[in-house]
């Protein structure tokens, strides 16, 4: 067995060494350790640049691109959410079935409405969702406060009806969506009746984690306006008419976010020149390229009413309105409160889906 080196020979070796000799040794061992800091350098300059470079790209404000939003719901169906996004905006990654308090109920008021349209919603709908209705007003009122546990939020908005307005509220309706971390936006009008077990029924068919624009048009083909930024060409998109209802997935609204969050629906809605609900479209349908999917229970004043009661069942049907055409109302055909106490006919169907309730008549077959 060879007898065991002295420590540190090598030293030894190289300071012995003539300079020929020692220049090529210390040659090699720069060498060697040059190798060794880019093995190890090199893997983590590339991953620090990679994580810099999807922070900026994914803190820009600026419109998507085609590609851009390609590649966003790519990321997204492989389970990949970008390492930038907020974790307050993420819905929980769990695929446990969505439950009632997983949605936020937004509905949209003005203070001249707070009598004649929120007693009917406050005194049926509104109690079998308590804790996930919302009310979205231009004044403050303590009457509506109490009734609702304080589930008026007073917004800054105008109470008029011009787009501006109605932008205003959609866009306050929104960001108070993305800060409740629930996992789907469902945006009525003071105007209409929800069944909240069918809604839920609904949004139970559908991932809240992909990209999901739901509601139903208003109009037999897509709206076709001028492109704001090339006056030479236009665009075509559809858009769920606000009057019926519709829903967001949380996926579809953080993607929405660098566009219409913080406020910036608005700008929006200024630019393209449309009232919120034809606003929600063409950022869903023509910069997100999210499409609209039709659910046929949802219904507007701008039906009429009158033949949802002998085509279709009303437990499965979501919304419901009314209007009035000079001396003729258009609500739904209903047996229950006479047209005296309730004009809307919101009691009635109440009972009729809810008898249950207290105020409820047990004999539901009273005048019609």
């Amino acid at each position: 067995m060879s007898a065991k080196a002295p420590p540190h020979w090598h030293l030894t070796k190289l300071v012995n060494a003539s300079p020929h000799q020692f220049a090529l040794q210390v040659s090699a061992l720069c060498i060697a350790a040059a190798t060794i800091l880019l093995c190890v350098l090199v893997p983590k300059m590339m991953s620090v640049a990679t994580s810099s470079s999807s922070s900026s790209s994914s803190s820009s404000v600026s419109l998507p691109t085609d590609s851009a939003a390609a590649m966003a719901g790519m990321r997204r169906r492989l389970g990949l959410s970008s390492p930038s996004t907020s974790s307050r905006l993420l819905a929980p990654s769990s695929l446990s079935k969505t439950e009632q308090e997983d949605l936020f109920i937004s509905l949209k008021t003005s203070k001249q409405f707070h009598e004649s349209r929120l007693a009917v919603v406050i005194k049926t709908w509104f109690q079998l969702a308590r804790d996930q209705i919302w009310f979205f007003s231009d004044a403050e009122d303590a009457h509506v406060q109490e009734k609702t546990n304080g589930h008026l939020r007073v917004t800054n908005c105008t109470s008029s009806h011009s787009r501006q307005a109605l932008c205003c509220k959609m866009a306050a309706e929104f960001d108070a969506f993305l800060d409740s971390g629930k996992r789907w936006f469902c945006h009525f009008d003071d105007d209409n009746f929800v069944n909240v077990p069918a809604l839920l029924r609904k949004l139970r068919q559908f991932d809240h984690r992909e990209d999901w624009y739901l509601g139903k048009p208003s109009i037999p083909e897509p709206l076709e306006i001028l492109d704001r930024d090339n006056m030479q060409r236009k665009i075509k998109f559809w858009f769920a008419t606000g009057g019926a209802g519709f829903c967001l997935s949380r996926s579809l609204a953080v993607r929405m976010l660098p566009v219409a969050g913080g406020g910036k629906f608005e700008s929006v809605g200024d630019k393209i020149r449309l009232p919120d609900d034809v606003t929600m479209g063409y950022i869903a349908d023509h910069v997100l390229r999210t499409p609209l999917t039709v659910v046929k229970e949802f219904h507007s004043h701008l039906e009429p009413q009158r033949f949802l009661s002998t085509e279709r069942d009303f437990d499965d049907q979501i919304s419901f309105s009314y209007s009035k055409y000079g001396a003729e109302m258009n609500v739904i055909e209903i047996k229950g409160f006479s047209k005296e106490e309730d004009p809307t006919r919101f009691m009635s169907l109440h009972c009729n889906l809810f008898p249950n309730f207290s105020w409820c008549p047990r004999d539901k077959t009273r005048s019609t």
